[in-house]
């Protein structure tokens, strides 16, 4: 498959360098006792739900609890790989896709889906596969989720430095979120503290590369190597 990224767009390296934006590192802590909250609009099965169908009313606030909220559910595993990606790949991976293979595209991301909700990249491939089909109510029930994914991510930093590093849940997102600001990964990741550097490949911007806090990730992971 040709690559080619739906969701950079609106959304790019113009906007996310081009201008001056008030950052906001997630609150964990108090996001975890907001989503709890069963009398709160930041009510997480009501978010997720609101998700799901592509709420285009989702503020920022609550994209931001959507996203980072997701640590605290019970599927919450950033380091386990679906059973549904390599046959993802597989029909990726062919120069051309069928009708059954974009059927199978869409089929198999909802399925990756179902553990890693925020996953840009397969929504990414799921949006090419609904182009081909020439499915516009999909596209943008899709377009609607993936931008929710990335004003939440957009709003925790730019990833010029720690101290302004893009907060995310998922080690994944990362290199999605390279796609979306119009960057290619520079082949070179490594991890100091709880912070993730990607070097990017050379750019308009100067940039080379990127912070990201992967405080949640580097959580799990103790966790799961405790029990």
């Amino acid at each position: 498959m040709k690559s080619k990224c739906f969701i950079l767009i609106l959304l790019g390296a113009t906007l996310a360098y081009g201008q001056q934006w008030n950052f906001n590192k997630p609150d964990y802590q108090q996001i975890g006792i907001h989503i709890a909250d069963t009398h709160s609009h930041y009510y997480y099965p009501t978010l997720l739900e609101r998700f799901k169908k592509s709420d285009t009313t989702l503020t920022l606030q609550e994209k931001r609890h959507l996203y980072y909220g997701y640590i605290f559910h019970p599927r919450y595993a950033p380091y386990e790989r679906s059973e549904y990606q390599d046959s993802l790949v597989q029909v990726l991976r062919k120069e051309r896709q069928g009708a059954e293979d974009l059927e199978k595209i869409i089929r198999y991301g909802d399925s990756v889906l179902v553990g890693n909700p925020f996953d840009l990249r397969t929504l990414n491939y799921q949006l090419y596969a609904l182009e081909q089909q020439r499915d516009t109510e999909g596209f943008e029930a899709k377009m609607i989720q993936s931008t929710a994914i990335i004003d939440a991510l957009m709003s925790s930093g730019d990833g010029t430095s720690k101290a302004f590093s893009f907060y995310v849940i998922n080690t994944s997102h990362e290199y999605g979120l390279l796609g979306i600001l119009g960057l290619d990964f520079g082949g070179s990741q490594s991890l100091t503290e709880h912070y993730d550097y990607l070097t990017v490949a050379a750019n308009d911007f100067g940039i080379e590369g990127l912070y990201f806090d992967v405080t949640p990730c580097l959580n799990s992971l103790q966790k799961f190597l405790k029990k």
